[in-house]
């Protein structure tokens, strides 16, 4: 057994001294459960750290082991350039990891390394760590664009790799949790925020991994979390193990969740393999979706599937049409995601076709395979893709931007012949300000550009 312990902890900057300036002050708790947390790794006299943070370079698919002997970095762009630090990386932990991922594989390695200074959320657990350990070796592991699975499947490789060395580790998942808490905060407010944080600290305070698997993407999304796939990472390399954890503090002042808590390994436990969990939770909730979508949907999923498999095949008689599609014309948006990542969205503004299922079964084609800003959908993506379908109601021009509502309102910006569409209630977009600048940006429109007709728009948004 490989893993000795690991902690979850936070990396809001400000909670140096030398760039928080008292602020930091506020989160008191946070410090000390963190110190306590440093000294705990510190403790287990591990050989190596590990130490996953969502702020070391982050590839949509490879994960990015940091290579060389060692690295450096700074609080600089926190506005503390005097706060340094260094550290030595385990070259040979590194190199063994590579080419156990290779034989198995797995996209991970050293390749890429466009970011070879200390990210923050690796900095700021190792201000913790040195005062109690100033030697440790780092392994400094990025997160990726795969999913929660392929995360896991990562830590345990890590800890297999560290077994067959003989190396004892200890882990350190970086991650703030929500950024959404409160109003006042820095991203605004979104109920899934502090749902998160709540279901997150209990997770991780029974160790009841397996249960980090059933997030939705969505929710992910909406709370804006940072650390999940960081602590799904470090709960593989505890797969196959019971885990004693405690939790030590959770609060979130400015509108961020920070949780600290502890984790060690209590002995061998067949019943914690949790990579057929994964999929057992996966199916269950990709059938409870099926189960919700309403025909709409179910159109634009039909229309897409028989396309791709097809290899461009156009669906002469879908199954999925009631007469409420056909006795309607509108403008109607399909977008696609994966993962809860925008996967391609294509609409039409106003009706082009002779009703709202013909307007679904072209712009659902054309959202999978014509979207200028990516390649088009392949079969081994259909079982990930998740669907969405606006139809729009009409357009209503509006004098100023005070009129729009971003939760209620799509908006319309046009000046001569550019336009760009924003529909509404979009995650990430919690100001008005925001909305506009999106859809000048869309339509090529500058910033500092005035004189720009505004037009919103209602949608009604089928799952």
């Amino acid at each position: 057994m490989a893993i000795l312990g690991a902690v979850q902890v936070p990396h809001p900057p400000l909670i140096l001294p030398e760039v928080g300036h008292g602020e930091e002050k506020r989160i008191q708790s946070t410090i000390d459960a963190f110190d306590a947390a440093a000294k705990f790794i510190a403790d287990l006299q591990p050989d190596t750290v590990i130490i996953s943070s969502p702020h070391s370079i982050l590839y949509s698919d490879y994960f990015h082991i940091s290579p060389g002997p060692s690295a450096k970095g700074s609080m600089a762009q926190f506005g503390a350039p005097q706060l340094k630090f260094s550290c030595a990386y385990d070259e040979e932990l590194v190199k063994a990891v590579e080419a156990a991922a290779k034989e198995k594989n797995i996209p991970a390695g050293t390749l890429g390394n466009r970011q070879p200074e200390l990210d923050h959320g690796t900095m700021v657990p190792m201000y913790f760590l040195a005062k109690y350990c100033k030697t440790c070796k780092i392994v400094r592991l990025a997160l990726s664009g795969f999913s929660l699975k392929e995360h896991y499947r990562v830590g345990m490789l890590i800890a297999e790799t560290a077994d067959k060395l003989g190396r004892k580790i200890a882990w350190i998942a970086s991650g703030d949790l929500s950024h959404k808490l409160t109003k006042e905060g820095p991203y605004g407010f979104n109920p899934a925020g502090p749902q998160y944080d709540k279901k997150i600290m209990e997770v991780m305070g029974s160790g009841n991994f397996a249960d980090l698997f059933s997030f939705k993407d969505d929710f992910l999304e909406e709370a804006a979390e940072c650390g999940h796939r960081s602590f799904v990472l470090m709960a593989g390399a505890f797969d196959g193990l019971a885990v004693e954890s405690r939790k030590l503090s959770y609060e979130g002042p400015f509108g961020v969740g920070y949780g600290v808590t502890l984790f060690r390994p209590a002995g061998p436990d067949d019943s914690r393999h949790f990579l057929e969990t994964y999929d057992i939770i996966r199916n269950k909730m990709k059938a409870d979706q099926l189960a919700k979508e309403d025909e709409y949907v179910k159109l634009a999923r039909e229309v897409i599937e028989h396309y791709v498999k097809t290899n461009g095949g156009y669906l002469r008689t879908p199954r999925h049409i009631i007469p409420e599609m056909t006795a309607q014309k509108a403008g109607v948006f399909v977008s696609l995601k994966i993962r809860g990542v925008l996967r391609g969205c294509i609409g039409t503004i106003g009706p082009m076709y002779d009703n709202v299922a013909e307007e679904i079964r072209h712009n659902a084609i054309s959202a999978c395979s014509r979207d200028p800003r990516f390649t088009p959908v392949m079969p081994d993506e259909l079982e990930e893709l998740e669907y969405s379908v606006d139809v729009l109601g009409p357009m209503e021009p509006i004098s100023s931007p005070s009129q729009l509502d971003v939760k209620r309102y799509g908006v319309l910006v046009t000046k001569g012949s550019r336009s760009g569409l924003l529909l509404p209630n979009l995650p990430g977009v919690d100001t008005i300000d925001q909305q506009v600048d999106i859809a000048k940006q869309k339509a090529g429109i500058r910033p500092e550009e005035n004189g720009c007709e505004l037009q919103r728009f209602e949608v009604v948004r089928h799952y």
